[in-house]
């Protein structure tokens, strides 16, 4: 179970409600994917208000080239460790691929997910009319749903590749109507990723629930990254979109608290991690 340190300044635990009203102040929300106890601790007393467990696991963590080997087993493990380094920030973990097929598996995931991992919220790719009703069925039996629109990785062999979504008229069109259906459908908040830094504002004015962006542009009402990609560690390339906070600092800490005050000062992303 987390202990705070005993410098760590009291927080009041991050609610779901508590996301929209962050939202309706215009306060900027932090979020930082997590996959294990330490880290989450470190996170917890950086003042991050998101932890996300990701199916990105698999791939900076398991070494997979991409999400699709994650199974829901280690996702309930990994979300079950977060969980014992958190207090405060609230939890949210991913159904990875095929266990949302349809609303009775999505339901036994998140109830897994929730259950024996400790999630608060659980988070799903894509916006179709069949996803659009697995949401309904998870928000029917109040289970928070963060969607995820623009660059799904789960869909990364039909997209073929890590590749910008929502370029041209068409394309943005159906961005903006997909989000506007998982709004109606239940969803408390949305993941956008790698979409134009334009597409991503227009959508954020007109939903009622936060937009959290990566690789989305500064207008999203939040910010999320890959915790390795934040600290400069992931192998290989970097997304253009990412930052090393570790650089010039001398602790994971510090480059966690200097990434939250960056996203909440509106200073992350700048220029250079924004493209289109």
């Amino acid at each position: 179970m987390y202990v705070q340190p005993a410098d760590a300044p009291k927080r009041k635990p991050v609610t779901v409600p508590g996301l929209r009203a962050m939202k309706k102040r215009g306060e900027k929300i932090v979020v930082l994917t997590c996959y294990d106890a330490s880290f989450a601790a470190h996170i917890e007393a950086g003042g991050v208000d998101v932890a996300l467990v990701g199916d990105s696991v698999g791939m900076v963590v398991q070494g997979h080239s991409s999400t699709l080997p994650v199974t829901l087993d280690q996702m309930v493990y990994h979300t079950s460790l977060v969980a014992r380094g958190l207090a405060a920030t609230l939890l949210i973990a991913d159904l990875p691929f095929m266990q949302f097929r349809d609303p009775a598996t999505a339901l036994a995931a998140a109830g897994r997910l929730m259950a024996e991992g400790g999630a608060a919220m659980v988070k799903l790719e894509g916006g179709s009319d069949w996803i659009c009703e697995v949401i309904a069925a998870l928000a029917a039996h109040d289970i928070p749903v963060c969607a995820h629109l623009g660059l799904t990785p789960q869909s990364v062999h039909k997209m073929g590749g890590y590749r910008m979504q929502g370029k041209g008229g068409d394309a943005a069109a159906h961005l903006r109507d997909r989000a506007r259906a998982v709004v109606a459908a239940g969803a408390e908040l949305l993941v956008l990723e790698s979409i134009p830094a334009a597409l991503a504002a227009e959508i954020t004015r007109d939903l009622p629930i936060p937009t959290i962006g990566i690789g989305a542009g500064a207008e999203c009402d939040g910010q999320v990254l890959v915790c390795y990609d934040m600290l400069g560690i992931t192998p290989g390339h970097r997304p253009k979109f990412s930052k090393d906070f570790l650089a010039g600092r001398g602790s994971v800490r510090d480059a966690i608290l200097a990434y939250a005050d960056d996203v909440r000062a509106a200073r992350f992303p700048g220029s250079e991690q924004i493209a289109g």
